[in-house]
């Protein structure tokens, strides 16, 4: 199965790179997320900035932690997958590179979406209870 049957509806949430910690936080919660994708005009991506990415960036950090900005503490180097992208795909990278959110973008790098190991995760259950069914019958 592919990373489009899943898009209806699924919107990447972003931030801008100059937002402070304090607002990321406060979106994260809000929107009861674990990543938001870095972006200045919502179609670019500048970096992926998660929960993991604040907690990382604490010890070195915390006398100064409520100055700082996303891009201080943001991932650059951005992992992303387009629409053609298998969940199987998707679960090994997830996998091998310990990430828990991949940005879904078009043919010229645009932002469409977000996929978390959680869409994955259901997407595969999923799929085994269709086989299971299937067996049964």
């Amino acid at each position: 199965m592919k990373v489009s049957t899943i898009l209806d509806g699924k919107k990447a949430e972003t931030v801008k790179p100059d937002a402070t910690v304090k607002e990321l936080t406060e979106k994260l919660s809000a929107l009861k997320i674990g990543a938001l994708v870095v972006s200045s005009d919502g179609k670019s991506i500048e970096g992926i900035v998660s929960e993991r990415d604040i907690v990382q960036s604490m010890p070195a950090n915390f006398d100064k932690f409520q100055n700082l900005h996303v891009r201080d503490i943001m991932t650059v180097n951005v992992l992303t997958c387009n629409k053609e992208t298998t969940f199987a795909e998707l679960m090994v990278l997830m996998t091998q590179k310990r990430i828990r959110h991949v940005p879904i973008v078009d043919s010229s790098g645009n932002l469409i979406s977000i996929v978390s190991i959680g869409d994955v995760v259901k997407n595969h259950i999923s799929e085994i209870d269709s086989e299971r069914e299937a067996l049964i019958e």
